[in-house]
């Protein structure tokens, strides 16, 4: 039985043998009517410095938000702790929403659950929580304009 090589020695003459392969192609002169490859890149100089002058002095405005899609939402952050979820949630915006927390069990004989919606106002926040006898599959929030 032979030894085996090692994986240091593979990576290492992998690339070379690539090479190999690569760089005859690189090398080969160009047919007489055929166009010449790409040009090698310029050094960077003096030359290829930009205008100080032609930079804009602010950064581009932002484009504005549509006026059609009112800001609505809260952000939800859900931990699973074996078989007990909590969410919290925090409306950053102007307007109320409702929240409900859905958990989904994963055995097929535990009830899924909902919680009751519970309003959240602005700059509010509110902290959900449900169970399931054994294991959670899922947890998420469903959001409605309250």
């Amino acid at each position: 039985m032979r030894p085996r090589r090692s994986r240091a020695f593979s990576l290492l003459v992998t690339p070379v043998v690539l090479s190999g392969f690569l760089a005859p192609g690189l090398l080969a002169p160009t047919p007489a009517g055929a166009a010449p490859g790409p040009e090698p890149a310029a050094a960077p100089g003096p030359a290829a410095a930009p205008d100080l002058h032609e930079l804009p002095v602010e950064p581009p405005a932002q484009p504005a938000l549509p006026t059609g899609v009112p800001l609505f939402g809260s952000d939800c952050d859900i931990g699973i702790d074996g078989s007990r979820v909590t969410a919290y949630c925090h409306n950053p915006y102007p307007r109320t929403d409702l929240v409900t927390l859905h958990v989904e069990c994963a055995q097929w004989w535990d009830v899924d659950g909902d919680t009751a919606p519970v309003a959240v106002g602005p700059a509010g926040r509110v902290e959900l929580t449900g169970r399931c006898w054994k294991g959670v599959r899922s947890a998420w929030v469903g959001h409605r304009p309250g």
